[in-house]
């Protein structure tokens, strides 16, 4: 694994530039939208691609393989079938 690290400046008004090097490494084009979030006193910043393939990495390991809907569609239809 690369690690990159840059020293960034933040502006008057709380801006900061990523410099380009990590953008491309992000796959993050010029006016591309970022995911931050603050956790345990550190700033991560991903793309909002890798961050929803973390998300749904992290809800994929509580489904058992089967189709969520099909098994609220079972749930319901059985809950008819008893009323």
């Amino acid at each position: 694994m690369t690690v990159d690290r840059a020293t960034l400046n933040v502006a008057s008004n709380g801006r900061v530039v990523i410099p380009m090097v990590i953008r491309e490494k992000l796959g993050i084009p010029s006016g591309g939208k970022i995911v931050a979030r603050f956790e345990d006193g550190v700033l991560f910043i991903e793309s909002r691609e890798a961050a929803l393939r973390r998300m749904r990495a992290m809800v994929a390991k509580y489904n058992d393989g089967g189709s969520v809907a099909d098994e609220l569609i079972a749930e319901r239809r059985a809950e008819a079938a008893r009323e």
